[in-house]
C-alpha cells in the first residue's frame, strides 16, 4: 500500500536525502584518497595518523554508499524491513562519526607526539637516504620551517656536520647556504608546529563539513522512522 498525504512529502524528502548521501559517500571516498596523498606528502612515512585517517574516511564513505543504496531501494519500494535496516545502519554511522570525533579530540596530543617522533626519525635518515632528504627538503621549503622544534634539532643528527643545516632551512634557500649559517638566515619555526597548524586548519574545514553531513543524516533517520510508521500503519489497515 502506497503512502498517502503528508507522507508523500516525507518520502520525497527522504529520497532527496538518500541521493545526497550517495553524493556524500562518493565525496568521502575522494576526500579519503586526497587525505592519503596529502598526508604522505606532509607527515613522515610510517606515522600512525598518516596511515589510519584516510583508511577510516574511505571505509566510512564506502559503508555510507552501501547504506544510501539500501535507503534508495527501501524508499522506492516502501518496504518496511528495508527501511528499518536503513534507519539502523544510518544510526550506526552517526554513532561512529561521533565516536571518531571524540577519539580524535582525546588523542590529539598523542597524534602530535607520534608525528614529532616520526619526523625526528626521518631526520636521522637525512644523510643516508636521498629520498628522505628530498622529502624533508620539500617540507622545510614549503612550510618555511627547520627541524622538528627548531633548527638546533639538526645538531642532534649524528651524520650531520657541525655548524650545518640542510639548505632548505635557509630563509633564502641557495646551494651551500646551510654551511656555517647565521641563525638570522635560518627559518626559526619548527616543522612540527607549522605543519600542525596547517593540518588544524584543514581539520576545522573537514569538521565543519562532517557536522553538516551528520545533521543531514539525523534528518534521514527521522524521516525514515516517520515513513516506517506510515508503512506499518498501512499494513495494519490492510
Amino acid at each position: 500500500m502506497a503512502v498517502e498525504g503528508g507522507m508523500k512529502c516525507v518520502k520525497f524528502l527522504l529520497y532527496i536525502l538518500v541521493l545526497a548521501f550517495l553524493a556524500c559517500a562518493v565525496g568521502l571516498i575522494v576526500v579519503g584518497v586526497a587525505v592519503h596523498f596529502t598526508l604522505n606528502q606532509t607527515i613522515p612515512i610510517g606515522s600512525t595518523a598518516g596511515s589510519v585517517v584516510p583508511v577510516v574516511i574511505i571505509v566510512l564513505g564506502t559503508f555510507l554508499f552501501l547504506v544510501a543504496f539500501l535507503g534508495c531501494c527501501a524508499t522506492c519500494k516502501e518496504n518496511y524491513c528495508l527501511m528499518t535496516t536503513f534507519a539502523i545502519f544510518l544510526s550506526l554511522i552517526i554513532l561512529v562519526e561521533v565516536a571518531a570525533a571524540i577519539a580524535g579530540y582525546v588523542f590529539r596530543d598523542k597524534v602530535k607526539s607520534e608525528f614529532e617522533k616520526g619526523f625526528r626519525d626521518e631526520m636521522k635518515e637525512y644523510e643516508k637516504n636521498n629520498n628522505t632528504a628530498r622529502f624533508l627538503d620539500e617540507l622545510q621549503k614549503d612550510f618555511k620551517c627547520c627541524g622538528a622544534t627548531n633548527y638546533t634539532d639538526w645538531e642532534q643528527v649524528p651524520q650531520m656536520p657541525k655548524n650545518r643545516v640542510p639548505d632548505s632551512c635557509c630563509v633564502n634557500s641557495t646551494e651551500g647556504c646551510g654551511i656555517g649559517f647565521k641563525p638570522s638566515d635560518i627559518n626559526q619555526r619548527g616543522c612540527v608546529e607549522e605543519i600542525g597548524n596547517w593540518l588544524k586548519h584543514k581539520a576545522l574545514v573537514l569538521a565543519g563539513v562532517a557536522l553538516g553531513v551528520t545533521f543531514v543524516e539525523i534528518l534521514g533517520v527521522v524521516f525514515a522512522c516517520c515513513l516506517m510508521k506510515s508503512i506499518r500503519s498501512g499494513y495494519e489497515v490492510m
